[in-house]
């Protein structure tokens, strides 16, 4: 008697059914072991984008230089804190000297989690205050709204003058223009001289809580001798970026009196630099996200196969009955092998399901738009079908050896 497609599908389902917490748990392992996959990918997927949409808000000629590198691995710590600070004076010196070639230089040292006041007004302690120099604009790309930039001048004459950002601008001035006004940021008076363009966020956070003053008045109020200072260098171009690298880091090292035999004593690195770190990192978690799934799928492997010779032992009258009234071999194995593979892809199902969800809160989180894995998905439906392949063709292919006369007198 041959049996069709739809009643060997009719008869696993309703087997499955019948012993639904069993069930339930092989599927749980599947679930966990697609739902690590899927979710760490899609959560990696969301990250590399923000980090590419992040990086790209730079300019694509600009580099940086700092004692320490942008992305820190423990291993090389204890390296890096024995390296000089970057002080105001090479900071200063170095931007002068580049500055002779026409290649404008960034200097800037930044408090966090600051408040700015106007009168009975203030911030809420998220902002950051700059001290830098009048090329900030240009290597962040930013421009401004109202007023003007800061200006050499005002560096050196040391002048008490602020540019706000826009969040801060229309939290403390809703209903007038600020320029001319006084306000207090990090417990020193300043004037407001100009008002940022609003920039959005960056990796969930807002772009826009942040004001600048001179370099030389944040030195003068705030330095200490564990802080270091960062610059960051435009190129003429990116094509120019290698030459202006390299001009930048023999000028650096004689500011810093290195001898030729001497290693760097400070980071050089660019956005392209920082997504080859990034992308580093993201391998090394999506290496161990798939490790994890592998081992929890294998579980869930043996799981499944535990469940089907448990119910070919308990279903053996039943194989023995149905082979007595003319199924064949073929029909009891695909039947089997039907139960093993719902089970999986059940739990493959379930698993893509939680994988995508979680995966998208994180894009959210970022401002991401959804992102859907179909690579992740596909492999994912493949490797399910494939366990419950593997794992379901012992039970199946024993249930298919069992002798009907035999299976009818067990008990």
């Amino acid at each position: 008697m041959k049996m069709q497609l739809q009643d060997l599908l009719g008869l696993s389902v309703r087997s499955l059914g019948t012993n639904k917490l069993r069930s339930s748990l092989t599927i749980l392992g599947i679930t966990i072991g697609v739902f690590s996959v899927v979710g760490v990918m899609t959560a990696l997927s969301a990250v590399r984008q923000s980090i590419d949409t992040g990086l790209s808000v730079f300019a694509a000629n600009v580099f940086e230089i700092s004692r320490d590198p942008a992305v820190q691995f423990s291993g090389n710590r204890s390296r890096w804190r024995q390296r000089p600070n970057i002080k105001p004076r090479e900071a200063i010196e170095f931007a002068g000297r580049m500055g002779e070639d026409g290649i404008p230089v960034t200097i800037y040292g930044v408090d966090s989690g600051e408040r700015v006041r106007f009168e009975d007004r203030r911030t809420s302690p998220t902002n950051s205050i700059f001290g830098t120099n009048e090329n900030f604009l240009l290597t962040n790309k930013y421009d401004i709204a109202h007023g003007r930039n800061l200006t050499q001048t005002d560096l050196e004459f040391n002048r008490p003058v602020i540019v706000l950002g826009a969040d801060i601008a229309e939290e403390l001035f809703p209903d007038q223009d600020p320029l001319g006004k006084s306000v207090v940021a990090d417990d020193s008076r300043y004037t407001v001289i100009g008002v940022l363009e609003s920039r959005g966020q960056l990796f969930g956070n807002s772009m826009d809580n942040i004001v600048l003053i001179p370099v030389t008045r944040f030195v003068a109020n705030n330095w200490g001798h564990w802080r270091s200072m960062d610059i960051s260098v435009m190129a003429p171009s990116a094509t120019a970026m290698g030459a202006a690298q390299d001009k930048a880091i023999g000028i650096f090292r004689q500011i810093r009196g290195l001898e030729p035999e001497e290693e760097n004593d400070f980071e050089i690195y660019s956005n392209d630099s920082l997504q080859e770190a990034f992308a580093e990192i993201a391998t090394i978690i999506g290496i161990g996200g798939l490790l994890i799934s592998a081992i929890a799928l294998l579980c869930a492997g043996v799981g499944i196969m535990n469940i089907m010779l448990v119910s070919v032992t308990e279903r053996t009258r039943e194989i023995g009955l149905r082979k007595s009234i003319g199924a064949r071999r073929r029909d009891i194995l695909r039947q089997f092998l039907l139960e093993a593979i719902a089970l999986s892809l059940l739990g493959g199902f379930a698993g893509i399901v939680l994988g995508w969800i979680v995966g998208n809160l994180v894009a959210a989180q970022m401002n991401v738009p959804m992102i859907v894995p179909w690579l992740w998905i596909g492999l994912a439906i493949g490797i399910c079908t494939t366990i419950g392949v593997v794992f379901g063709f012992f039970p199946a292919y024993r249930a298919a050896q069992l002798k009907p006369v035999e299976a009818l007198r067990y008990e």
